[in-house]
């Protein structure tokens, strides 16, 4: 006997062996139950998700010999013949290949006749947004008045592509995508069933190239045990799906914790030798960190699976919940911009460095390998072209009669502090990214031992997510004992921020004056009658 595909030896048989759809399943079971039967239903859905099956399976509801139930037996005459496809009161349409509108026509001629040895005749026409105008406006008429010993069960991929007038007549059920974990139990209940060795990283990694389509699955479970010589084993289903070793993509993570920039671009030298798809890499990434923010979430006395996995229970424990969710938001942006990049390699290059450049750092912690840029060449009076244009920069060399005017003007609201006993705390701390946002916001009030009380305006109140990695900051500069307090108040004394904020004004102020007393520039005003553009003007 020749060998029958696994996608049509475990075609389900009953709604009880039909995997997900259990919203349609209800409204079914409901309906044979107690005898509301409509004329017309239309089943919609993307490919594999059991539409055909479905429409076959209710056949068999409604012509079993035991009478009309969502039970059917299996055993008599009538479901025997329609699992092997040869009740001759199924009649099985394909609208692709019989669209023209005469045999439309012929079809529905037939229609009037009773059925040959059923209770129903049954017109399951599969496709059918395939079918012309013309052989829609056909079968209106029929489809909205058929005969009572007639059925009609519709299958399309694309309901859009339906007149309106034909979904009107209908009952229409939109079966859903199957997720993964559906797909991979049954998979590996197939797999039991037929007495094959597996794993359960291959299970996974079939559901998702099945991408919700059981049929998908089951095909690519054909394909796997073929290849892997009758078992399945997690490496050699990567390598039948053109995917990329699990161990180069903790690899990938790996780097990432580690803020290794050079073993993170080897990494990804490696996987581009495998010549793979970069899309599906991404997404795979993001999948492994979506993973990990789960395990991060989760108690430590789960009984969840994900959490058998060993190796993303070592990442959980080594990346920040904050980490670990920034890596994720990257890699998601970066995934729609992929295609936008030179090339795909490349783009997918420049989102791992994007995650490991915007990497959050803590208090006490400093790049692993910094990089030194070298200053730019400042060229000298001889290269200075002078032109007759507004001034767009200024020198440091600001005349202190400038900087005391400007001084004199500025009148700030708060006192400048006589000491930066903070900011010089802040400064030794190293502090980094919100944290240091954060620390620059507040204000130092006092100053106990190690204890210490600092100010923040209420507007800066959202920045309190970061006491916790300011208090570990401060703790490691001054010893474990350290104590923070973050009062919400408006502080007398400036914060390094407002000072920063205020020398800045400043500096401005005196570019400003020093441009606008300069003589040559006066000069150039009185000759060209021309003005200086203020916003162009720069400190240095």
């Amino acid at each position: 006997m020749s060998y029958q595909v696994l996608a049509r030896k475990w075609r389900p048989r009953s709604f009880q062996d039909m995997v997900g759809q259990s919203h349609v399943l209800k409204a079914l079971t409901n309906a044979l139950d107690q005898d509301r039967l409509h004329h017309a239903y239309l089943f919609t859905g993307t490919r594999g998700v059991g539409k055909t099956t479905l429409a076959r399976i209710l056949a068999k509801c409604l012509n079993c010999d035991t009478g009309v139930s969502s039970t059917p037996c299996g055993t008599c005459n009538a479901c025997v013949a329609i699992d092997e496809g040869r009740f001759v009161d199924l009649i099985e349409v394909d609208a692709a290949s019989r669209a023209k509108v005469e045999e439309t026509r012929d079809l529905m001629d037939n229609v009037q006749y009773a059925p040959s040895s059923g209770r129903y005749k049954v017109y399951l026409i599969d496709e059918i947004h395939m079918f012309s105008n013309h052989s829609f406006n056909a079968l209106l008429k029929t489809l909205e008045e058929p005969p009572p010993h007639v059925k009609f069960l519709l299958a399309t991929t694309e309901p859009k592509k339906l007149p309106v007038t034909i979904l009107s007549r209908c009952l229409q059920f939109n079966l859903s995508h199957l997720t993964n974990d559906q797909i991979s139990r049954q998979v590996e209940m197939i797999l039991g069933q037929e007495n094959i060795e597996f794993d359960s990283g291959s299970t996974e990694l079939i559901a998702r190239g099945a991408a919700g389509s059981m049929r998908d699955a089951l095909s690519l479970l054909d394909q796997a045990i073929a290849y892997g010589g009758g078992t399945l084993e997690e490496s050699q289903v990567r390598t039948m799906m053109g995917t990329i070793d699990s161990a180069d993509l903790n690899g990938l993570i790996q780097a990432l914790i580690d803020a290794d920039p050079e073993a993170l671009l080897n990494t990804i030298e490696t996987i581009a030798m495998q010549s793979p798809d970069f899309d599906a890499l991404l997404a795979e990434l993001l999948s492994l960190l979506q993973k990990i923010a789960i395990i991060q979430i989760l108690p430590a006395d789960t009984s969840n699976p994900i959490k058998d996995n060993t190796a993303l229970v070592d990442f959980a424990n080594a990346i920040n919940k904050e980490d670990a969710q920034l890596y994720y938001q990257i890699g998601m942006m970066g995934r729609k911009d992929l295609y936008l990049a030179p090339d795909v390699k490349s783009g997918f290059e420049m989102v791992m460095i994007r995650m490991l450049a915007f990497r959050p750092m803590a208090g006490n912690e400093v790049a692993s390998k910094p990089q030194t840029l070298k200053p730019a060449r400042k060229p000298s009076v001889q290269e200075v072209t002078p032109k007759a244009s507004p001034v767009t920069a200024v020198t440091n060399d600001v005349a202190p009669e400038h900087m005391s005017a400007v001084s004199s003007e500025t009148s700030p609201t708060k006192k400048a502090s006589s000491d930066n006993e903070w900011k010089k705390i802040i400064d030794e701390m190293g502090l980094k990214a919100l944290v240091k946002e954060l620390a620059v916001n507040c204000a130092l009030k006092t100053r106990d031992d190690n204890k210490f009380e600092l100010a923040l305006a209420p507007p800066k109140e959202h920045l309190l997510s970061q006491k916790e990695r300011l208090e570990q900051a401060i703790q490691t500069q001054f010893g474990s004992d350290a104590k923070l307090l973050i009062l919400i108040e408006d502080a007398s004394n400036e914060t390094p921020a407002e000072a920063n904020a205020r020398l800045e004004r400043e500096r401005q102020k005196a570019a400003e004056s020093s441009v606008n007393n300069d003589p040559t520039v006066k000069s150039l005003m009185d000759t060209f009658n021309a003005s200086v553009d203020q916003d162009s003007i720069q400190p240095q």
